[in-house]
This record gives C-alpha cells, sequence and structure tokens, in this order.
C-alpha cells in the first residue's frame, strides 16, 4: 500500500545506534523519499511511495520490529456483503493500515494497524466518508446494546408509516385483482386520475420519510460509481415512481398501451425491505445471545473490607488485594483465592458442569460464579479486563469476528455482484423492450426493477458470520472457547486426535502406590530422601512423593534433565531420580530394580528410580487414574471416523496399560517435549490434519505444530494463551463438543451459502422474466422484494439453529464399555 508521510512506533531501540539502524533500514526501503526514527519516543517518520508491509519487512530483518495494534469500530448503516467489502475497502486505504475486517453480522470492524500511524476517530471518519455511520468501539457492551435498540426502533417506526401509508394504495391498485367488482367500484367512484392522484401523494411521503435511507445512502454511492444494495432499492423504487408520475402528469410521453402506474410497486418494496430489516436486526440481535448472558453474569456491586469495615463498592473499584465477603447464594464479582470459609461453588457457566465444587481455603474462585450456601471470604487475584470472565468474552468476540476461508468464494462473488445486478437489470430492461410484448415498455420496466431488487446480496454477507456467531457463543456456553475461529474450520477438516496423556486423559494428580527398596536401604529413608530432592519441581509425579514423605531435608545442586528426571544434594548424598534411560545414561546400574520397574510400567504404573551416591536404592511406583469420562470420550470420537493417538513422554508400559484401558491402539511413548512436534509431523504424513489435546504448557510444541491445538484444563494462563481452542472444564468430553459444534457451524454455514447463492442464481432469471414465454407470467417487484428480504431472514434463522446445539456426552453417563459407547454412536 503506497503512502505519502506516515508516522509509527518502533520497538527494541535501546540506544542512537539502534535508531540509526532502525533509521537505514526504512530508508533503504524502495520508494521512501525520507525517514526519520527518534529514540525519544520511539516513532519513525517516513515519507515516499513505498509499502507499508514492505517497511514492516525492513524493520523485522533490522531486528526493530514495528509495534502493531489493533482498532475496533461500531458500523452504522451496512446492509449488505457490498456495504461491507467496500468499507474493508476504505479502511485498507488509509496509510499505516495493515488489514480491515468487517462484521456485518454484529456491525463492527476489527483494524490491524501500525500503532502510532492512525486512531480509532480518523478510522470512523474515513467510515464515515465512504457513507457508514462509524465511531471507535470501546467495552461499554451496554452503550453499543442501547444503539441497537435505538436502531430497531427507528426502524420499526419508519415500518409502521410506511406500511400504513401503503396499504390504502396496495388495496386500491391490488384489490381490482382480488375482489371481483371492486376495480370497477374505485373507477365509478373517485375515477383514474384521482386514484392515481391519492397513490402519488401516499408514496412519494413513503419514500420522502422511511424510504429516505436508501436513497441518502445510495444515491450519492451510485453517483461515486461503487453501488451497493441501498443503490438497487433507490433505482427500482425511483424508475417505478417516475414511470408512474409521467403516466399520471405527462401521459403523452408514453403509448396509450403504457399508459400505468406502478406506485404500488415502489411503497411495497420499501415497506417489505424495511420489514425484512427490522426481523434481520432482531436477529442479528439473537446472535449475540451468548456474549450478553456471560457479560451479565457479573455482578454490579461487591462487599469488601476496607479499614476492618465490609462495605459494599462498584465491582469496577475492587482492586487487587482487596478482601471480599461473599453469602451464601451471592455471585462472585472478581477472580480470587479462598482466605476463610468452606462452601460449594456452581461453576457451570465456565465449565458446563452441572456439579457445584468445593471450595476452602487456598481454592481458586472466579468471578461470575455462584456461591453455594456456604460464606466465603477470598482475596481479588484478578480484577477488570483481567478476570477470567472478561477474557472469556474478549475470546468469544474476537472468535465471533473471524473471517473463515470458507468465506472467501462469497467475498470473491460480491465485491462483483452489485455491479453485475446493474448490468443484468439494463439486459432484461432492453431485451423486454426491443422484444416484449406490447406493452413493452411496462414489461420492461417490470423485468428490470425485479432484477434490481431480487438480486441483493445481503443473504451471502450473513451466511458466515452469523452461523460464527452463534455457534462460537453456543460453545462458549458448553465450556469450549474457540480462542481462534478459524479454529471452527481447521478442526473439522482433522482427520486424527494426539492426546497427551498426564492431566489430559489421566487426573494428572498421580498417587504414590508402590515402594520398593534394594536390599540394605529402607524404603522409607529412601523415599524421604528423593521428596527431599523434589521440592522445587512442580511436577506431579514430585508431588506425589512429597505427599507420601516426612522429616524433608534441604536439598542443594538441584538440575532439572528434560525427560528424564533431577539430580540433586540431600544431606551429602548425592542424587539421582529418574527413568531407566536416565539411570543407563548416567552409569548407574539399575540390575537389581530392572524387573521391578517392568513390573511396574507393565501395570500402567509409572516408576521412578532413584539412585544415591552412584548407587540404585530404589523404585517407586506413581498411578495416575484415568479421568472418568476419557473412556467414553474417546470411543465417541473413533465413532465419528476419527483416529486416536496417545503421545507421552511416559513410559511404554505405562503408556499402553492407559491405552488398553481407553480403547486406543496407536501410542507414541518415551517423546520428549522437543519430539512431540515430530510425532505430530509423522501422525499428519499417515492420516492427515491432527488436532493435538495437551494442558498447554509442556505440549506447547505439538500445540503449535497441530492444525489445531486444544488446551484442556482449567483456564489458566497458560492454557488459554497457549492454544486455539480451549476447553474450560478439563473434561476430555470437551473435545467431542468441539468436533460437533465445529461440524455443525460448518455445516450451517454450506447450507447458507447454498440457499444465497442458489436464491440468486434460480431467481434472477426467473425476475428477468425466463418463465414469462413458458407460463405467460412475470415475477411483480413486490414478490421480488418480499423474496430477498427472506433469504436474509432464511439465512440468520438457519444460523440461530446453532443455539439448541447440545453437549454429546452427557456430565453424567450409564456405565458403559468403551465397545458399547462405540456401537451406539456407529
Amino acid at each position: 500500500m503506497p503512502l505519502d508521510s506516515i508516522r509509527f512506533e518502533v520497538t527494541k531501540l535501546n540506544c542512537g545506534s539502534c535508531a540509526g539502524r532502525a533509521q537505514a533500514a526504512l530508508s533503504a526501503v524502495p520508494g521512501v523519499e525520507t525517514a526519520s526514527v527518534n529514540l525519544a519516543n520511539r516513532m519513525a517518520q517516513v515519507s515516499g511511495r513505498a509499502g507499508v508491509d514492505a517497511m514492516r519487512e525492513a524493520l523485522s530483518r533490522a531486528g526493530y520490529p514495528a509495534r502493531e495494534g489493533t482498532l475496533r469500530l461500531s458500523i452504522r448503516g451496512m446492509s449488505c456483503a457490498s456495504c461491507a467489502g467496500r468499507v474493508e475497502k476504505a479502511l485498507t486505504g488509509v496509510p499505516g493500515v495493515l488489514s480491515a475486517h468487517v462484521n456485518l453480522a454484529n456491525d463492527t470492524a476489527e483494524v490491524r494497524i501500525l500503532a502510532g500511524s492512525v486512531d480509532g476517530q480518523a478510522l470512523a471518519r474515513v467510515v464515515e466518508r465512504a457513507g457508514y455511520g462509524a465511531r471507535p468501539a470501546g467495552d461499554d457492551s451496554a452503550e453499543r446494546e442501547a444503539e441497537r435498540q435505538a436502531e430497531q426502533a427507528a426502524l420499526k417506526r419508519d415500518l409502521a408509516v410506511a406500511a400504513a401509508l401503503t396499504l390504502p394504495v396496495f388495496v386500491i391498485e391490488m384489490g381490482g385483482h382480488l375482489i371481483p367488482g371492486f376495480h370497477a367500484l374505485v373507477m365509478d367512484s373517485i375515477g383514474r386520475t384521482a386514484s392515481w392522484t391519492l397513490q402519488f401523494l401516499l408514496i412519494s411521503a413513503v419514500m420522502i420519510w422511511p424510504g429516505r435511507r436508501f436513497y441518502a445512502i445510495g444515491l450519492p454511492l451510485l453517483a461515486k460509481g461503487a453501488p451497493d444494495m441501498n443503490a438497487l432499492v433507490a433505482l427500482g423504487t425511483l424508475a417505478a415512481w417516475l414511470y408512474s408520475t409521467v403516466a399520471l402528469l405527462a401521459p403523452g410521453l408514453l403509448p396509450e398501451a403504457a399508459r400505468a402506474v406502478y406506485f404500488e410497486a415502489a411503497g411495497v418494496i420499501i415497506t417489505l425491505i424495511l420489514l425484512g430489516r427490522f426481523l434481520e436486526l432482531r436477529a442479528k440481535g439473537r446472535t449475540g445471545a451468548a456474549i450478553k448472558r456471560l457479560i451479565g453474569l457479573r455482578p454490579s456491586v461487591a462487599r469488601v473490607e476496607r479499614n476492618g469495615e465490609v462495605i459494599e463498592l462498584p465491582v469496577d473499584a475492587v482492586a487487587v488485594g482487596d478482601l471480599l465477603h461473599l453469602r451464601p447464594g451471592e455471585r462472585i464479582a472478581v477472580d480470587g483465592v479462598v482466605t476463610e470459609g468452606r462452601s460449594f461453588v456452581d461453576e457451570s457457566m465456565l465449565t458446563g458442569e452441572p456439579v457445584p465444587v468445593e471450595k476452602t481455603g487456598g481454592d481458586a474462585v472466579v468471578g461470575g460464579t455462584i456461591n453455594g450456601q456456604g460464606a466465603l471470604v477470598f482475596r481479588a487475584a484478578a480484577v477488570g479486563a483481567d478476570t477470567m470472565l472478561a477474557r472469556i468474552v474478549a475470546m468469544v468476540e474476537e472468535a465471533q469476528g473471524a473471517r473463515l476461508p470458507i468465506q472467501a468464494v462469497a467475498d470473491r462473488v460480491v465485491i462483483r455482484f452489485v455491479p453485475a445486478v446493474l448490468v443484468a437489470a439494463a439486459l432484461a430492461f432492453a431485451a423486454w423492450l426491443v422484444l416484449g410484448p406490447s406493452p413493452a415498455l411496462g414489461h420492461a420496466l417490470v423485468a428490470g426493477i425485479s432484477v434490481l431488487i431480487i438480486a441483493c446480496p445481503c443473504a451471502m454477507g450473513l451466511a458466515t458470520p452469523t452461523s460464527i456467531m452463534v455457534g462460537t457463543g453456543r460453545a462458549a456456553e458448553l465450556g469450549v472457547l474457540f480462542r481462534k475461529g478459524d479454529a471452527l474450520q481447521r478442526l473439522e477438516s482433522c482427520r486424527v486426535v494426539a492426546f497427551d496423556k498426564t492431566g489430559t486423559l489421566t487426573e494428572g494428580r498421580p498417587e504414590l502406590v508402590r515402594s520398593v527398596a534394594v536390599p540394605g536401604r529402607e524404603a522409607a529413608e529412601v523415599l524421604r530422601l528423593a521428596a527431599s530432592a523434589e521440592q522445587g519441581s512442580e511436577h506431579p509425579v514430585a508431588e506425589a512423593l512429597r505427599r507420601h514423605a516426612t522429616g524433608l531435608s534441604r536439598a542443594s545442586e538441584m538440575t532439572a534433565i528434560p525427560g528424564h528426571g533431577l539430580s540433586a544434594t540431600v544431606e551429602g548424598h548425592r542424587l539421582l531420580i529418574g527413568t531407566l534411560r536416565l539411570m543407563a545414561r548416567e552409569g548407574v546400574d539399575a540390575t537389581p530394580l530392572r524387573e521391578v520397574a517392568e513390573e511396574m510400567s507393565a501395570a500402567g504404573q509409572t516408576p521412578v528410580l532413584v539412585a544415591v551416591d552412584g548407587g540404585i536404592a530404589g523404585a517407586f511406583a506413581v498411578a495416575d487414574r484415568v479421568k472418568p469420562g476419557a473412556a467414553r470420550a474417546v470411543a465417541a470420537l473413533q465413532a465419528q471416523g476419527l483416529k486416536v493417538a496417545i503421545v507421552t513422554g511416559d513410559t511404554e508400559g505405562t503408556a499402553r496399560a492407559i491405552a488398553a484401558q481407553l480403547g486406543i491402539d496407536d501410542v507414541r511413548a518415551g517423546v520428549l517435549p522437543d519430539g512431540k512436534r515430530a510425532a505430530v509431523q509423522a501422525l499428519r504424513a499417515r492420516f492427515g490434519a491432527v488436532a493435538f489435546v495437551g494442558d498447554g504448557i509442556n505440549d506447547a510444541p505439538a500445540l503449535a505444530e497441530a492444525e489445531v491445538g486444544l488446551a484442556i484444563g482449567t483456564g489458566t494462563d497458560v492454557a488459554i494463551d497457549s492454544a486455539d481452542v480451549v476447553l474450560v472444564s478439563g473434561e476430555v468430553r470437551g473435545v467431542v463438543d468441539a468436533f460437533h459444534i465445529s461440524r455443525a457451524t460448518l455445516r450451517n454455514i454450506r447450507q447458507n451459502l447454498f440457499w444465497a447463492f442458489g436464491y440468486n442464481v434460480a431467481l434472477i432469471p426467473v425476475a428477468a422474466g425466463a418463465l414469462y414465454p413458458a407460463l405467460g407470467m412475470m415475477l411483480s417487484p413486490m414478490l421480488a422484494a418480499g423474496a430477498m428480504a427472506l433469504s436474509s431472514i432464511f439465512v440468520l434463522s438457519n444460523a440461530l439453529r446453532l443455539r439448541r446445539v447440545g453437549s454429546v456426552l452427557p456430565p453424567t453417563a450409564p456405565s458403559a464399555t468403551p465397545a458399547q459407547i462405540r456401537e451406539s454412536h456407529a
């Protein structure tokens, strides 16, 4: 994108030489005339005709990347996909804008910019010059909802006025077709001239008042050579009105056979399109119902302890570190950690799980959840935009604004659609004028207007974003957060699901189940030494050892050995703790306990070997239980035709024992964290696209490598930030729900696109008069307007069906074997 002058922020500038190198990199970009970089404010000023992308790449190569940011705008006045495309084109033409995505379903634009180059107000002015209202979108959802309600009220008022003024015209003109003798009654009572004059006055009022929106937007855009749906309506209704006005005021300009009026067509078209927009706006409001429900979960006040006194404060006044007092039945205001009390908290809004969770001292609570019968005191840990609820809302909003690859087809068509419709209408008009029967001019007018009205691309523009909004919103209610909207489509294409084991398929809280020591050693003493060495580790196996040991000592010289274990010094003894591979690598003879370790692995337990001062001393078996719903979830995935695999760093025996319980036959064990990426690549080469399910911490390489990464857990920071999809509930069945919602949403989008395209392909020829030679009938412009409105309402109504999508596997299920579950899903 060429530019004249631009100012933007540059990062990683630490000294004058950094600024000089960044400036030199910019100056070397072809098309840059002058460039300067100011170290004090870290801003670059560039003039010339270079492209923004070229400058950004040059700075990145030099090691001083430009800072990027995202601005959101609320847009008013968009009515179809061509409107959205026009706004996008206007925004991407602004220097400093890297990309712009306009969502017709929620009337927003998300603009990626070079930070500092442009602000929200400037972008809003650009949109306004393109013919649409705009303002920077803040976080005030109440304000946005008020705007939507005001727009809906204005539409409702205009619709009522248009209907009231059009009804008499419709009755006068069309009554003769429905009621025998009605036409003669009108002619005998008031006469044709008075009838036509009354119609002229009423429909002119319709066009001037409720219909003004079409002309105020459509005609300027038509003059600029960028027509939209409003221009199509304006052209069609003006053509009908002008023709009818000539027939009334200057009938001598028309052939005798062509002297007729079409005032009722103009009025009914405006009324029906207003009705369609009103119903469309109401439906669009329902597509965001999930977001509204989530936002509504946050209470407005909280009981905060200040200076020894408990007072009620607005939630926005709560600060991190405040002590909050929670009464039975109250909704928790912010995220925090319990300091006093004991209660059960309903976290279903977060996890989808109906069973309340016990909370006591040290346990985390999440804002928006509901306290049970006990009283709690907790310390605020996250407030405002940092709370889990706020972050969930932000993620859902981001996902709802995503542009899926499947939408590209509609976008390419819409760009050329409105001009093509104008050409088609002109050709239909000319063909009827030259070839049509008498009155040729009347037939030509009907055909041209019908083509203009029926071919609105509204349904095309709504087909994808409405389904995304409803689908991702419903997914959030089920505890499945699509952090990246395009994961919806990528997940549908996955053919294999690879699971990490610990904490994903299993509880992630291993317990010590067996202790063995070599002759001359006490198992309890070896355990005490090992647990002392593991004090600095957060690994679940280390925690299991510590829970069963007493009298721990301070450890020193601790060194983690990734994928193997650790070494440390305790009470003067050098300890080595880990796998058989670690013992072999360090030259420790593990023969006395090798058979024991292999028995542990064969039983699905994790063997932990301990060497003291270079000699093998003991072996401890740690077992991690399979999650209750894991077998059902795996069976359900397999019943959908998906290949299921385990990729784990645990031993072959342990991994295969767990796999046998779950009915999984593809096991890749002993994989180090760096090797999980290669395991994903191998699965892709053999089976196809891969979805990897892990905890979002140790599995980061695999989550990044997979087509879709799903973090399973309780919504920790790292889990949320590391995956495409976050399964908040921590249940494996969330994976099944994610696939189910993905397929349901993509199926819904395809239905919408098929309808939107099929509707236009089928009805444009009909509107042009294709049925007249065979049936002697033409499509009335009024029917065309009704069909056009119904096409958008169909798409929205179809998308809203996704609100009924439920969880595939209920939280509590009857006892069944994996084979029975697979059979029930087949």
